[in-house]
């Protein structure tokens, strides 16, 4: 297996090595990995990123060909992840290209990946649109919906009986999909529904806002380092007694800065670190020990994006497109999280549990499995969705 890039080191432009563009055969398989790697979401790419990097070490030459691995920064902008994908398919060969960690930036790279005759697999985004009526032959998640994180804590919150719930969100798809994720399974009122730039670090405003309503609970969707600075100064702001829901605000790549401010708050997700399978303990162990660092979903998502190419290409018995296609359907791998199969948009049916944020007793901060809220759970836009 050859890993260019200064092995899944970042480079702020993929056209330092330019070369010939390689010919897609059977007799090699090339991987673009494009991931946010620089800015404000970089701590999540670098995740997803680690996450892929220990699976592929694990694996050597994925589905036991020559395997070349190429892994450039999006720089979180559309337009220059899309030149970058391009590249990638184009310039590079790549047969497979993972990623990215945002839903702006999947919307800005399924067109040159999948009309350049590549497939697109997914760590991270789940855009609406891509799981029903944009829905494409080759393009798949290892994640999840946008919506399905926040349908669990809208589940929460109905079960508790929360009758005025405050809605947060950065105005972009993924943002929007977290609030309609979570009305999909909340029937109660909402006390305010504001969405901030993306991007915002400071929620005085808001929570001024949120102090004066005294709402019975707050629901935000606030990633990577928005997430650090509203949980912090919501800690500060003294509303901790108002109940903090949300995905992927607190969870392993925000835990660390959050750290006690964070204890007790609430999330929804696909998994976390103490999930009782085989497969996910030598996960979590092999993880802590390449990067001393707990992993997060992004990394987990990452690390089973690479299995589930590896066993792929065995099954496909090489490169070719269409056979890669109907064998990844299959999900020919084991899932550190268990069950996991594709739905018929190419979006995982998994199961989705309530978390929380605890101390482990080695100091280190870490999201654990409250209760399952949704078993075999495909999400809803699938019967939207007519593949191409």
């Amino acid at each position: 297996m050859t890993l260019t890039r200064t092995t899944f080191a970042v480079l702020a432009s993929a056209t330092c090595l330019a070369g010939p563009a390689a010919a897609q055969d059977d007799d090699k398989l090339t991987i673009g990995v494009l991931l946010t790697l620089s800015g404000p979401g970089a701590a999540l790419g670098e995740m997803a990123r680690n996450g892929f990097q220990l699976a592929a070490e694990e694996i050597g030459d994925f589905g036991g060909i020559p395997t070349e691995i190429i892994v450039v920064d999006d720089e979180q902008k559309p337009d220059v992840a899309a030149n970058k994908a391009r590249e990638l398919v184009e310039r590079d060969g790549a047969d497979i290209v993972v990623g990215p960690i945002f839903s702006n930036i999947a919307g800005a790279i399924v067109q040159p990946v999948t009309e350049g005759d590549a497939i697109l697999i997914s760590p991270n985004a789940g855009p609406s649109n891509l799981a029903g009526t944009d829905c494409n032959k080759a393009f798949f998640a290892t994640s999840y919906q946008n919506d399905q994180m926040h349908e669990v804590m809208g589940a929460h919150a109905q079960a508790q009986g929360f009758q005025n719930v405050f809605l947060l969100a950065p105005n972009y798809q993924a943002g929007q999909d977290s609030l309609a994720g979570f009305k999909n399974s909340y029937e109660g009122g909402v006390a305010g529904e504001i969405f901030t730039q993306l991007g915002q670090l400071d929620y005085s405003a808001e929570l001024a806002q949120i102090a004066a309503m005294q709402p019975d609970a707050v629901f935000a969707f606030m990633p990577g380092g928005m997430g650090v600075n509203l949980v912090r100064q919501y800690r500060q702001a003294g509303l901790e007694g108002i109940p903090f829901l949300s995905a992927f605000t607190v969870d392993e790549s925000t835990l660390p800065a959050q750290a006690d401010a964070a204890l007790g708050f609430f999330g929804g997700s696909n998994w976390a670190p103490d999930l009782d399978t085989p497969e996910n303990a030598a996960f979590v162990q092999a993880y802590e020990a390449a990067y001393d660092q707990v992993p997060a979903v992004y990394a987990m998502q990452a690390y089973d994006a690479a299995h589930l190419i590896d066993g792929a290409v065995k099954q496909a018995g090489g490169t070719d497109r269409d056979a890669l296609i109907a064998a990844l359907e299959d999900a020919p791998f084991t899932s550190v999280r268990g069950d996991f199969s594709f739905g018929p948009n190419h979006f995982p049916i998994q199961d989705f549990y309530l978390t929380k944020v605890v101390q482990r007793e080695d100091g280190k901060f870490a999201t654990s499995i409250v209760e399952k809220i949704f078993e075999d759970y495909q999400d809803t836009y699938a019967a939207d969705c007519q593949m191409n």
